[in-house]
């Protein structure tokens, strides 16, 4: 399992419970074009109930596994993987997202660029609900295929490669960074480093599918936003207050720029107006969660998202259940 130099790139893995669970996106990384310079970290609560298949990973140059027992966040999972990782380039894979054959090699070249961090550019693997597309720009916008390469000031969060170690340099601050990874990229550049979209680089990736999942998510993902963003930016009184006031001028704010993100993709005929109810109501959603952030915190929000991180399969139609379990 083990080489004598060290693999390009690392992949980190993360699954609540059974090896089950990511097996369709290993499946995806043993296809990349640069398998055999991939190292593979899984992050599982036990490796004695991961049931792990190594004929599976045999491929990379190698792999391990990290127990951090439960799991309450997907920031703290990925943190701990990073930390484990050996490769200078380090990056996560979702278990509800499958890279092209060429997204790793694209990522370990452009890296070969001083970019802190680079990222991919998201197709649907699911197009065929308007609930689908509106999840995917309300959560990746700028990013959806196809997108232009070159400089940006954010990059889709779970999607994102890094130089692994400028992340180590933030030390216990990791998780909470990469729990809210738009955070993240904001601190990388004001300490002078810059971000890369790599078009070249793509992954195939599963939205929610039902309507009350779709909601729900969004409320919690903006309610970890906002707490996240009055908390790292140390936000007065005041300023939350004012947030909060203006909340309801986010939804409007937010659908003028996906419009154009939706035009800009070459999608409006296909998608307007039909996505536009779903849409509504899920910036709706997010923006009601980032004003409860902004005043009350997170709470538990991070541990209630996680069921949509993790377990993808419970939050899609049937049609969009069975072709991610194929």
């Amino acid at each position: 399992m083990m080489a004598s130099n060290s693999p390009e790139m690392s992949v980190v893995l993360v699954t609540p419970d059974s090896y089950e669970a990511i097996r369709k996106t290993i499946k995806h990384l043993r296809a990349q074009t640069v398998s055999h310079r991939l190292e593979i970290v899984i992050v599982a609560p036990s490796a004695d109930t991961l049931h792990l298949d190594e004929s599976d990973l045999k491929e990379f140059f190698q792999f391990h596994v990290v127990e951090v027992g439960g799991i309450r966040s997907t920031g703290g999972a990925i943190a701990a993987g990073v930390r484990q990782a050996t490769g200078p380039i380090v990056t996560y894979a979702e278990e509800h997202s499958y890279p092209d054959p060429a997204w790793a090699e694209a990522l370990i070249k452009a890296h070969r660029q001083p970019w802190a961090a680079v990222g991919a550019v998201i197709a649907n693997a699911n197009p065929g609900s308007m609930i689908s597309w509106a999840n995917l720009f309300t959560d990746f916008g700028p990013w959806v295929d196809p997108a232009r390469a070159g400089v940006r000031d954010g990059l889709a969060w779970h999607h994102t490669s890094y130089k692994r170690a400028i992340l180590v340099e933030y030390g216990q601050k990791l998780q909470d960074l990469l729990e809210i990874e738009g955070i993240l990229h904001r601190d990388l550049q004001a300490r002078g480093y810059r971000l890369y979209l790599e078009s070249a680089a793509k992954s195939y990736h599963v939205n929610v599918s039902l309507l009350s999942s779709y909601i729900r998510a969004e409320l919690n993902g903006g309610r970890m936003f906002g707490a996240a963003r009055a908390r790292h930016e140390r936000w007065s009184v005041f300023r939350r207050l004012l947030y909060i006031v203006g909340a309801p001028l986010i939804p409007l704010v937010r659908l003028q720029r996906l419009l154009l993100e939706i035009r800009r993709s070459g999608r409006q005929r296909d998608l307007l107006p039909g996505v536009l109810p779903a849409l509504i109501m899920g910036l709706v959603g997010h923006a009601t969660g980032e004003a409860t952030g902004y005043a009350f915190g997170s709470g538990n929000a991070s541990e209630r998202r996680l069921t949509f991180e993790l377990h993808r399969h419970h939050h899609l139609r049937e049609q969009d259940r069975q072709a991610k379990a194929g």
